[in-house]
Parts: structure tokens; C-alpha cells; sequence
């Protein structure tokens, strides 16, 4: 059993934002997200693709963002628990709540914090015939641990960052990368695609298009796919095949928790504090909705800070906490670290 002041569902930047506001109130967080990895949308769908509505930051990268964001929350020492969903919820006697992931691991906590932007994330699967048997015995719809592909032939589809990128990477990994898309063009950083270019150019990158997988072959796992090519099939050997073509959001099991949804995001309270029908459990993000509700970045960081404020009430009830900015209070890290401006010099000029 994880325990928590705060469960946040979803690690995107609205969660990630949490952390620390969160933690200017000497609050613990535990992050639970079904991605592999922490940044939401931002790591897994662009990461390389430029954002121009954060304030200060007249450009960052998404990837960069997601950086920046972990340095920021470091010395809160959240806990993480990724590449599992939210299954189920049970609210306790006292008003506290237990989550249930899908892996069975337990997480205690008085205040929960679904920022599942669009929700939780599920791989876009090719429409290939016999394509869930060879799920995990040789098909990979996400890449956690590279070294799994040390010394292989891998065969990955798609044609954005995500396919580019692991291309790219495991052309240094793995004995064979062959890259296949259904048109010549692909979306995707122009650094990337040149990158891929120059791969296949030396010949450490085998590259068919256009071209598409239609089938697989293998009796107990994976040994080959059949590729179709200018209107011909043909089959090549591989150990593993990767389709990237994006995710599919979906609200998943947190529909099923009683909580008011209006097309496929989640009633809020917009008026004080995010809160939805059941007290204690928040939603902020992309995945609520109120009247007037915008789906950006910088409104996810404003509800999230609001969201930390009641919920220092909810674990501390009746006492009372003064804001301060951090100019004035500086920022106590868990960590034992502090952060604060210089000193005022008192200094008489004659």
C-alpha cells in the first residue's frame, strides 16, 4: 500500500504542475499513469514539436517542457508508478480513498487528483489479423526498456516523431531497423526525418514505402510480417514488430466511479475549486469540463493550483494557511534543499 497526501491519475503537465504546488503546501504526491513514461500527450505525440502559449516561454519544445517541469518538482520527491491505469476506487470510512491499479498495487490517499488529460491512453492498433496473439510475444505498441532490443531486427510502422525518433535510436541498438510507412511523406520533425534520411542513406536503416504490414507470421511468437508493396506482398523476417501510430484517449475504468461525465470529460465545480460530485476526488485538466472550459496547458497550471489549496483543507481541516508568494517564502524542497532570493542589503548612501 502506496500512501499519499495526494494521488494524482495522470502525468502530464497539469499533474506534473501539481507536484509542486502541492508541495509549496508541504504536501506529498504520488503520481499513477498508464503511459511508460511521465508528460502526457506531450511525450508520447510530439515531443519534438514546438509550444507557443506557456508563459515566458515565447517557444519550448514539448519534450523540453516535460524537462523542465520534473527539474522544477525534483525537490518535492514525488513518488511515480507508471505503465499502470487507474482500475478502481473505494471510498473508507474516514473519507479517505484506496485505488486499485491494474497490476493490483494499492494506493492510499485523502485527496485524489485525476489529471488523465483526454484520459487514459491506449496504442492505435493496426487492423491485422491474428494481432492480439502475438501481443507480447514479439509486437510492442510502446518501447520502456530499449536494451529489450539489443541485437534484433525490429521492424517499426508510422510516420511521426514517435516512428522516426525510435527508428532512430534503436538503428544503434538493434542488429536490424526497417521502417515502413503507407506514403513516402512523412509528419514529423524536419531534424528527425533528415536524421532518418542520412540512416538509410549509410544503410544502418531499411526503409519501405510506400508500404504497409498486412499480416504475421510465426507459430508460437513473432519470426516475420508480411509487407504490402506496390500492390505485392512479401514477407520479412523480424523479432519484433512496433506499429506507432499514435494513441486513443479514452476515460477507461474512471467512468465507471460514479463521477458526473458530460462527453467524455468529467463535471467540475469550476466556481471554487475543481472538485466533482464525490468530495475529496478532483479533476483538473484537460479531462474536466465546466462552462466556459478551455483545453489548455497554462488553464490546466491554474486549476491545479487552485485544486492544491482545497485540498490542504481537506487534510488539514480548520487550519488555516496564508499565502505567500514564493519571492517572499522561497521554496523548501523535501530534500532539505531551499531556494530563496537574495537577502535586501540595508545600506545608507551618502
Amino acid at each position: 500500500m502506496i500512501k499519499t497526501d495526494i494521488l494524482i491519475i495522470g502525468a502530464g503537465p497539469t499533474g506534473l504542475f501539481a507536484v509542486f504546488e502541492a508541495g509549496l503546501l508541504k504536501l506529498k504526491c504520488h503520481i499513477l499513469d498508464a503511459l511508460p513514461q511521465a508528460g502526457g500527450q506531450l511525450s508520447e505525440l510530439y515531443p519534438k514539436k514546438p509550444i507557443y502559449d506557456i508563459p515566458g516561454f515565447p517557444e519550448v519544445l514539448a519534450g523540453d517542457l516535460v524537462d523542465n517541469l520534473m527539474e522544477q518538482i525534483k525537490q518535492f520527491e514525488p513518488g511515480f508508478t507508471l505503465g499502470e491505469r487507474a482500475e478502481t476506487i473505494e471510498k473508507q470510512e474516514d473519507g479517505t480513498f484506496i485505488v486499485t491499479s491494474n497490476k493490483g498495487k494499492k494506493f492510499h490517499a485523502p485527496v485524489v487528483a485525476i489529471a488523465g488529460g483526454l484520459g487514459s491512453f491506449e496504442p492505435r492498433k493496426p487492423l491485422i489479423e491474428d494481432i492480439e496473439f502475438y501481443e507480447d510475444k514479439g509486437i510492442k505498441y510502446f518501447i520502456k526498456n530499449p536494451e529489450k532490443f539489443r541485437d534484433k531486427k525490429v521492424v517499426i510502422a508510422g510516420g511521426g516523431d514517435s516512428a522516426l525518433d525510435w527508428s532512430i535510436f534503436l538503428s544503434n541498438v538493434a542488429s536490424e531497423v526497417t521502417l515502413i510507412h503507407r506514403r513516402n511523406e512523412f509528419r514529423g520533425a524536419l531534424d528527425s526525418v533528415e536524421k532518418v534520411q542520412e540512416l538509410k542513406n549509410s544503410g544502418k536503416i531499411k526503409m519501405i514505402t510506400p508500404g504497409e504490414v498486412v499480416g504475421l507470421k510465426g507459430a508460437e511468437h513473432l519470426e516475420g510480417v508480411v509487407i504490402e508493396e506496390n500492390g505485392a506482398h512479401r514477407t520479412i523476417e523480424t523479432d519484433y514488430f512496433i506499429p506507432l501510430f499514435g494513441l486513443t484517449p479514452k476515460l477507461g475504468p474512471i467512468g465507471d466511479w460514479g463521477l458526473d461525465i458530460e462527453k467524455n470529460a468529467i463535471k467540475v465545480n469550476n466556481a471554487l475549486d475543481y472538485q466533482t460530485n464525490i468530495p475529496g476526488i478532483f479533476a483538473i485538466g484537460d479531462v474536466n469540463t465546466y462552462p466556459g472550459k478551455l483545453k489548455l496547458i497554462l488553464c490546466g497550471f491554474h486549476e491545479a493550483t487552485l485544486m492544491c489549496q482545497a485540498a490542504y483543507q481537506i487534510i488539514n481541516p480548520g487550519k488555516r494557511y496564508v499565502l505567500k508568494y514564493t519571492t517572499v517564502s522561497g521554496v523548501d524542497g523535501f530534500d532539505g534543499t531551499r531556494k530563496e532570493a537574495p537577502k535586501a542589503v540595508v545600506k545608507a548612501i551618502v
